[in-house]
């Protein structure tokens, strides 16, 4: 059999899916498969090559889950990001969304996290999302980064997010009780000085990772925009804002805008978070992607967890940009 000189036709067709099952699905070595067909194992790798040219076999690299990778790899690259993880699916419900998100971004926390990390939240839907998986998470300390926003529709505080962490991990926590918003800049410098929010506060510069809220500059897009004054909103607006990180303002290139009213708030500075080695948001609902876009370019945010359509929306959004600069240069 060795010598015959099979053409490409039944025969050949037949042997060579009979090697390439023995190969892959059957997990037989080449030396195997060449005893068993009496063929050498030269003729073996040969088959399996002309298997794999003829798209006889196909070869997809996947994920035991719902992963995009292709996608993930694609905006971690296009977006010069640290991580980009983007789950596939169907899913427009915002409620399901964050589950879907909070899942995986808590599962890429517990993967990646180590114990020598220190670990800042600040407070966002979507970060409170992440919880319920961290309880394999190594034990690094954690800081809370942000005050509370008083509101029915919330049903947990920053400083519950953290506490609750710390339960699942065993990680040393850092808290305070404070607002988010304050009325105005005098009393929230009188709050930071306060024993336990100075104490906070101070653990900010030891951060390595942080994970915070990205909401885009609208109504029903940013819960501080849903709780700031008219006229906090309109400065803001006038400003050039687009998007919010956990109390810092951004404009849709990534300038940092709104100096006065993050001044009014108990939260990490954009200096400090420009300090953090890695900055993670989980952002969903594609009309915030250009102020997704905003976090990305202002550097503050290297990291993202979301889902294909946001993904698929930030790198035509991001081409699209690269794209006018070219034709303005």
């Amino acid at each position: 059999m060795e010598g015959t000189d099979l053409t490409a036709g039944p025969a050949q067709l037949v042997l060579t899916a009979t090697v390439a099952r023995r190969y892959y699905v059957d997990g037989r070595s080449k030396v195997e498969i060449a005893e068993e067909l009496d063929i050498s194992r030269f003729k073996v790798a040969r088959l399996l090559d002309q298997a794999l040219a003829t798209g006889l076999v196909r070869i997809e690299i996947g994920h035991p889950g719902s992963i995009d990778t292709d996608l993930s790899s694609r905006l971690r690259e296009q977006l010069g990001l640290r991580t980009a993880i983007v789950v596939g699916t169907e899913e427009s419900d915002p409620a399901a969304l964050r589950t879907l998100l909070g899942r995986a971004a808590g599962d890429l926390l517990t993967e990646t996290v180590a114990r020598h990390d220190v670990l800042g939240f600040a407070w966002a839907r979507a970060v409170a999302s992440t919880v319920p998986t961290l309880g394999g998470m190594a034990p690094a300390p954690l800081v809370q980064l942000t005050g509370s926003l008083q509101r029915e529709d919330l049903s947990v505080t920053s400083t519950e997010i953290v506490r609750d962490i710390g339960r699942l991990t065993g990680g040393r926590v850092t808290v305070f009780y404070a607002p988010f918003l304050l009325p105005d800049e005098e009393t929230a410098r009188t709050l930071r000085r306060q024993p336990e929010i100075a104490r906070a506060i101070s653990q900010f510069r030891a951060v390595t990772r942080a994970v915070v809220g990205l909401g885009a500059w609208g109504p029903g897009q940013s819960t501080i925009y849903d709780a700031m004054s008219t006229a906090d909103r309109r400065a803001l607006t006038k400003a050039g804002a687009v998007a919010d990180v956990s109390g810092v303002f951004l404009d849709a290139s990534g300038r940092v805008v709104g100096h006065k009213q993050t001044a009014r708030m108990i939260c990490m500075s954009a200096e400090q978070m420009a300090d953090v080695e890695d900055v993670l948001a989980i952002p969903y609902g594609v009309t915030k992607a250009p102020a997704v876009l905003a976090a990305v370019r202002s550097g503050l945010v290297t990291s993202l967890v979301t889902h294909d359509a946001m993904a698929r929306a930030l790198l035509d959004g991001s081409a699209a940009a690269i794209g006018s600069r070219r034709n303005a240069g």
